[in-house]
C-alpha cells in the first residue's frame, strides 16, 4: 500500500524505507529479491522453450504454460585455454571475410568492432611465442580493418581508437608492414576529418617507416597480399590529397606522379589509385576534359571489381558528365545514386553532394528530381 501512494504521489520509494536508492536487488520494503538456482534456470529454460514450441504447433502455449519471467543472461562464452595456431588462422579468415563484405555492401563498424573486441582477448592467453606474436599481428590487422569499417561509417572518433590499437599492435610486433599502413589510414582519416596538415604529419611518418618495410617476395612468404611499392603509393596519394586541400596543388601533383611511378607493376585499389584523385582534383578545378579521361579508365578498371570501388568511380563519372551537359549525365547520374543505395558507406553518400550541386545547376524538371534523390540519399544513414 505505502508503495502504491509513493508511486502515485511521485515519491522516490527509498525515501519512504521501502526499498535501497538505486532500486536494485529488493522489493519494497528492504527484502532481497531471492537468486535462482543454476537448476530452476535450466528448468525455466526448458520451460520457454516448450512455451514456444506450443506457439509455433498450434497458435498457443501447450498445456498450462503461460508468460516467462524474463531470464538472466547466460553467462560468458569461455575463451581458450591456450593460443594455439588455429585461433591465428580464425582472426586471419575473420578480417579477410569483414574485407569482403565491406567491398561489396560497405562498412559495418559494429561487427568488425566487436570482432576486434573478441580478438584483443586472445592476446592475455598463454601460448608459445612464435604463435603469440602471429596472432599479434593478425589482431593487428583486424584493428586496421575495423579502423577503415570505423571511417567509412563517418565515426571519426572509433576509426582513430582502432588505428592506434593496430599501431601500438604492430610495434610490438616490430612489423613495419603494418604500422606503415596504419599510420597511413590515420593520414588519411585526419586529413578527411578537417586537419590536412596534421594528417600530412602523420603520413610523413608513415613514409620513413615503409622504407623498411621487407621486399615483396619476404611478404609473399609470411603471407602478406601488398607489397611495399603499394603502402608507399598509398602514403604518396593521401599526402596529395592534404596538399590540394592546403592550398598546394603542385605538391599535390608531385606527390601522384610519384604515387604512379610506384604502382606500374603493382595490382592497385581504388584507396591508393592516383587516376581516381587525379580525376576528383581535375574536377575540382574544373578542368573536365582532363577529368574525364582518368574516370573513364577507372571506371572500365573496376567494372567487375569490388562494388564499393565502382560505386565511388560511377559518381565521380556522373558528376563529370552531369556538369560538362552531356546527354548521358541524367542516366550516370541516377545509376551512381541507386548504386549508394546499396551501400552501407557513410562516405559513398557524402560524395553524392557534388552530384547534386551539379544536378541543381543543370535546367530540367529531371535533374531537380535527381538532384532531390541525391539529397535525401546523401543525409540517410544506412
Amino acid at each position: 500500500m505505502l508503495a502504491r501512494i509513493a508511486d502515485g504521489l511521485g515519491i522516490p520509494r527509498a525515501w519512504m524505507n521501502l526499498g535501497p536508492a538505486d532500486g536494485a536487488g529488493a522489493y519494497p520494503g528492504g527484502v532481497r529479491r531471492r537468486e535462482l538456482t543454476e537448476e530452476q534456470i535450466e528448468e525455466m529454460r526448458r520451460r520457454a522453450v516448450m512455451a514456444f514450441a506450443g506457439m509455433a504447433f498450434a497458435g498457443r502455449p501447450l498445456g498450462e504454460l503461460g508468460p516467462q519471467p524474463q531470464l538472466p543472461a547466460p553467462a560468458p562464452i569461455p575463451l581458450p585455454s591456450r593460443i594455439l595456431v588455429v585461433h591465428v588462422a580464425k582472426v586471419r579468415d575473420l578480417t579477410r571475410k569483414l574485407r569482403e563484405t565491406g567491398r561489396t555492401y560497405g562498412s559495418d563498424p559494429e561487427v568488425s568492432s566487436a570482432t576486434a573486441a573478441w580478438a584483443a582477448r586472445l592476446l592475455d592467453i598463454p601460448g608459445a611465442e612464435p604463435v603469440k606474436q602471429a596472432l599479434t599481428a593478425a589482431v593487428a590487422e583486424l584493428h586496421l580493418h575495423a579502423g577503415w569499417a570505423a571511417f567509412d561509417a563517418g565515426l571519426h572518433d572509433r576509426t582513430m581508437h582502432h588505428y592506434t590499437c593496430g599501431l601500438e599492435l604492430a610495434i610490438v610486433t616490430g612489423d613495419t608492414y603494418l604500422q606503415a599502413t596504419a599510420l597511413n589510414y590515420a593520414g588519411l582519416a585526419t586529413v578527411e576529418h578537417g586537419r590536412p596538415n596534421n594528417g600530412l604529419k602523420l603520413l610523413q611518418f608513415g613514409q620513413l617507416i615503409a622504407r623498411g618495410i621487407p621486399s615483396d617476395d619476404e611478404l609473399a612468404r609470411v603471407g602478406w597480399q601488398g607489397s611495399r611499392a603499394a603502402v608507399q603509393a598509398c602514403g604518396q596519394v593521401y599526402s596529395a590529397t592534404a596538399l590540394s586541400l592546403m592550398g598546394d596543388p603542385d605538391g599535390a601533383d608531385a606527390k601522384l606522379a610519384t604515387a604512379r611511378e610506384l604502382l606500374q607493376s603493382t595490382p592497385a585499389d581504388l584507396n591508393s589509385d592516383p587516376d581516381y584523385l587525379v580525376a576528383s582534383l581535375e574536377l575540382e578545378r574544373g578542368r573536365l576534359d582532363a577529368a574525364q579521361p582518368f574516370a573513364t579508365a577507372l571506371a572500365r578498371r573496376w567494372e567487375s571489381g569490388s562494388q564499393r570501388a565502382r560505386t565511388h568511380t560511377s559518381i565521380l563519372l556522373a558528376t563529370i558528365h552531369v556538369r560538362a551537359g552531356e546527354p548521358d549525365g541524367l542516366r550516370l547520374a541516377h545509376g551512381a545514386i541507386t548504386g549508394v543505395t546499396r551501400l552501407s558507406s557513410f562516405r559513398a553518400r557524402q560524395r553524392l553532394n557534388p552530384l547534386a550541386s551539379a544536378l541543381e545547376a543543370r535546367p530540367g524538371g529531371d535533374h531537380r528530381q535527381l538532384a532531390r534523390m541525391a539529397r535525401d540519399v546523401a543525409t540517410t544513414r544506412a
